[in-house]
């Protein structure tokens, strides 16, 4: 009989101070300002999304209109002139801003994006200055993937079975 997936929340209530080195050969953050609905899916598909994520069953209306709202952003590494990886942030709570979507495309793991890609993110996220920052890891993920949230300064404060 297959286990639940289980769910762990982390938050930060202050901003960190992480230092990361770059990413060399072109490394480029670009904020997706037009949703381009094909290559959103892409992405959430590239970095191992398609199972569990419920905006892929969206119609591209619901999606395009989702992320035409400005409390969401999504940003998407670049390197080498590809696609790397994407991290989501979602500032429609006050006082709060959820990373809802992280993540490398394959071939990219091992190189030090994913540490760039997340400091970015948690520095965007505490541009708003919330009174938190949080993230939910769920299911069968990677086991560094919580320790690179920790490494970041997010502490786990609640699971759930998802």
């Amino acid at each position: 009989m297959p286990s639940e997936p289980i769910a762990t929340m982390l938050e930060m209530t202050e901003r960190p101070t992480l230092s990361v080195t770059r990413p060399h050969r072109g490394g480029m953050l670009l904020r997706l300002e037009e949703p381009a609905i094909d290559f959103y899916r892409f992405l959430l598909r590239s970095i191992g999304l398609d199972s569990e994520d419920t905006r892929l069953d969206l119609a591209d209306e619901e999606l395009f209109e989702l992320l035409q709202d400005p409390l969401i952003v999504v940003f998407v590494l670049f390197n080498g002139g590809a696609p790397a990886g994407l991290f989501e942030l979602d500032r429609r709570t006050a006082n709060e801003v959820e990373l809802v979507r992280f993540g490398l495309l394959p071939g990219f793991g091992g190189r030090g994006l994913a540490k760039y890609l997340l400091a970015t993110a948690i520095d965007a996220a505490w541009d708003e200055e919330p009174d938190r920052v949080w993230v939910s890891v769920v299911g069968e993920v990677d086991p560094r993937s919580l320790l690179l949230y920790q490494w970041a300064g997010f502490s786990p404060y609640a699971t759930s079975i998802d």
